[in-house]
């Protein structure tokens, strides 16, 4: 499946990049970044590594961007939710529900973005890299704080309560994220099957902010 989708009427440049960064997602979730080689991604593209080279100047170059398109498309997801009038524990849920589902149906693109984040705290990168992710982080931080807003918004309104809102940020998405981790899509799995998963998830999130029921999105 692609995942970085693009429109019919893209050009066949931006084509064979979204082709390369499945396949090489793919790889990296399921090999990890140091035992992944750019001759792996070329044998699940059935392609040479010249083609990947053409696009991509390494593989640290690879997987920056598949980091930076896998958060462009969990801004894309979240953004029509953010200036709603609603109370903000109804955008929280909304914007919860919709994080899930990213997690799922783009696990490949969030497993690289876990990966590069895991690779930055524990300092595991080249002078190429560490720029790179650097920059990577911190564009994933704001996007935590969009959540973070809301919550804080919400325990102001009596809706959530929890103590000290940086822990409950991370708590929260440890929680939101950990379809990444187990999620296994299963034959003849419908639709309703992975919206019964992501409300499961995020009921479970948001319980754990004490937050009160409120209409479902």
């Amino acid at each position: 499946m692609v995942l970085a989708e693009v429109g019919v009427g893209e050009p066949v440049t931006e084509r064979a990049r979204v082709e390369i960064l499945d396949a090489a997602a793919a790889c990296f979730m399921e090999r990890g970044y140091a035992a992944t080689s750019i001759d792996d991604v070329a044998r699940r593209l059935r392609a040479t590594k010249g083609r990947i080279y053409h696009h991509f100047s390494s593989k640290a170059d690879l997987f920056a961007q598949i980091f930076r398109t896998g958060m462009d498309m969990n801004f894309a997801a979240i953004e029509p939710l953010r200036s709603l009038d609603e109370p903000a524990i109804a955008i929280w849920t909304k914007m919860a529900h919709t994080h899930v589902r990213q997690m799922i149906v783009t696990r490949a693109y969030q497993r690289v973005v876990w990966e590069g984040v895991e690779m930055h705290l524990r300092g595991a990168t080249t002078p190429e890299q560490r720029s790179q992710l650097n920059e990577l982080v911190e564009y994933r931080s704001q996007y935590s704080s969009v959540f973070r807003l809301q919550m804080a918004r919400a325990r102001d309104q009596g809706d959530m309560h929890f103590a000290d809102l940086s822990i409950a940020n991370q708590m929260m998405f440890m929680a939101l994220n950990s379809p990444i981790f187990w999620y296994k899509p299963r034959p003849r799995e419908s639709a309703q099957d992975i919206d019964n998963i992501v409300d499961q998830v995020v009921a479970f999130a948001r319980g754990g902010l004490g937050g009160k029921d409120r209409e479902r999105p």
